[in-house]
């Protein structure tokens, strides 16, 4: 089974580097929902400030910043709870949940910059829930949370902070550049999406993460014919759309 690479491989390096302070956080009280939530509220609000200052030079250098905090508190709720005995279904819930409201809070503002299709930067936004929403299936198929890139969380991470910085700093976007970059970012999605759904079809099919196949689960070809199909009626309808 094929992985592609991604940003969240860095994952276990990361974690090692704020193992020391998941412990003080335990230590005072501190659980691993309310980290969850913290980082939720952040992404939110930075959100709504990002879209009624979209020209501060500040707030958007501000986003990097935010994102590695994200990218940290990410890391300690996990922490907390596996090696803190805080696992809980709400947390499940909350974390999974929490994800993709900070996603939508975070990155929805960038589709209102007059740089960019507002079409396509919201197909983005919805393309990087479904990836999620790819990612946890996968469990109830009987393999493991997927996190395969090439777009996952810590890379659109990258790619976000990255462009709000270059603009931060008082840079342009090239007509060109702004002109590839949602449907790039919309293709590398898509391609996330198929690598999630392929890769925890086959993680399943050969075992699973208990060792037991799952027999209840769709057939990968079945599954990917649909989705195929799916794209297809999707793209004409875009097309449809953008030649009216």
């Amino acid at each position: 089974m094929m992985t592609t690479p991604t940003v969240y491989s860095l994952k276990p390096a990361f974690q090692g580097l704020l193992r020391p302070l998941a412990r003080t956080l335990a230590n005072l009280g501190i659980t691993a929902n309310e980290v969850t939530l913290l980082a939720c509220v952040v992404s939110v609000g930075y959100g709504i400030l990002l879209v009624w200052q979209t020209g501060s030079h500040a707030v958007l250098l501000l986003l990097p910043v935010l994102l590695f905090v994200r990218m940290a508190l990410n890391a300690l709720d996990g922490m907390l709870a596996r090696e803190f005995g805080q696992k809980s279904a709400v947390g499940a819930y909350l974390n999974e949940l929490g994800d993709v409201i900070s996603d939508v809070g975070l990155y929805a503002p960038f589709a209102f910059w007059p740089e960019f299709d507002l079409r396509w930067m919201v197909a983005a936004v919805v393309l990087a829930v479904i990836s999620e929403m790819a990612g946890v299936v996968a469990v109830m198929a009987g393999a493991s949370r997927r996190y395969d890139g090439p777009m996952g969380k810590s890379d659109r991470a990258l790619v976000f902070g990255t462009l709000a910085a270059w603009r931060g700093v008082g840079w342009g976007i090239a007509p060109w550049a702004a002109l590839l970059f949602a449907p790039l970012l919309v293709l590398l999605l898509s391609v996330t999406v198929v690598n999630r759904v392929r890769n925890g079809i086959a993680e399943a099919n050969a075992g699973g993460i208990n060792g037991l196949g799952n027999h209840n689960a769709p057939c990968g070809r079945a599954l990917l014919q649909d989705l195929g199909r799916e794209a297809i009626v999707l793209s004409l309808l875009a097309g449809s759309i953008r030649s009216h």
